[in-house]
């Protein structure tokens, strides 16, 4: 009878032991696609996949909340609107898939300001496999055959550096259901090279969870909030390179290639949520037209993402 009343107490302590240790890491997938919007809408950028990992790193300054490294493997996929023909005349954009390794910084600050630097590695072009994930994803939905992919962007290395600063605005408003950031970010790299800003505003469906301990911009870890709200994001965005659009900057082997549209509006605006371990969000994507030609025009995704909290 002991033993059993020494083994219960066991139990007790060791799950309130548990209960109360701090979500130090998170793993996660990240879906994009044109479908995810509308069965009809498939073109421009048609495909993406990501598999994150992030950990709560040692802090020692006072101003800041958390800190956390992230690891990042993913696919983007880029098609013109007509897909079923290879005829290169009719291309409005060009084919192009991009794979690349990421790993990341992420620091989130007490006054709710956020901070990130992000650095990539991988390809443009055939070492992409954009080609073969395409053919094998319609071909077990039983989509139409893709038809010009001889026509991809070419080989090109990618070394990318990626910076994101979030600030909060009206800090001292005393409203527990909606707040408002600035936000900027650039991308400077062999791939993609710009800058946007604009404005984030959240809607809580519940009392909001500062942006630290926020699923938002990946804050949640160490902590035990619950928290579901609506999103939108308006900005602005300066384009001044794209590898997908415009070959390698260090060769001119790609046979379909366009000039670049350099300013455009993007937005964007969607669902979080958060319980216990889990987190979802489901995001609609706008991205303004990229690049002169006669058919292309602005174009829309959706994005899902589905994460764990590990303890």
């Amino acid at each position: 009878m002991l033993i059993n009343k020494n083994v219960f107490f066991f139990l007790i302590l060791f799950s309130v032991f548990n209960y109360g240790q701090s979500r130090k890491s998170e793993i996660g997938i990240i879906t994009d696609n044109d479908l995810y919007t509308s069965s009809k809408n498939d073109m421009y950028y048609t495909n993406g996949l990501a598999i994150f990992y992030r950990h709560l790193i040692k802090n020692s300054k006072l101003d800041i909340s958390k800190k956390s490294v992230e690891f990042t493997i993913g696919q983007y996929i880029y098609t013109p609107r007509f897909i079923d023909s290879p005829e290169k005349e009719i291309m409005d954009r060009p084919y192009a898939g991009y794979l690349f390794g990421e790993i990341g910084e992420n620091i989130f600050y007490k006054n709710e300001s956020v901070f990130k630097a992000n650095f990539q590695i991988g390809y443009v072009g055939p070492n992409s496999y954009g080609r073969e994930m395409q053919k094998s994803f319609h071909s077990l939905v039983g989509y139409k055959a893709v038809q010009g992919w001889g026509y991809q962007i070419q080989n090109a290395l990618a070394v990318q550096t990626h910076f994101f600063y979030s600030k909060k605005l009206f800090p001292r408003s005393e409203s527990k259901k909606i707040d408002f950031h600035f936000q900027s970010e650039a991308n400077l790299g062999t791939i993609f090279t710009g800058a946007s800003t604009g404005f984030l505003t959240r809607i809580g469906l519940k009392k909001l969870v500062p942006l630290f301990d926020s699923n938002l911009h990946g804050g949640a870890m160490g902590s035990n909030e619950s928290e579901f709200y609506f999103y939108i994001a308006p900005s602005i965005n300066y384009l001044l390179y794209d590898a997908t659009i415009k070959g390698s900057l260090f060769n001119s082997n790609s046979t379909v290639t366009f000039d670049l549209v350099p300013f455009r509006f993007n937005g964007e605006a969607g669902f979080k949520y958060r319980k216990n371990n889990l987190n979802l969000f489901y995001v609609f994507v706008y991205r303004g037209k990229e690049l002169h030609s006669r058919t292309i025009s602005g174009y829309f995704y959706g994005s899902i993402g589905v994460s764990y909290l590990l303890k």
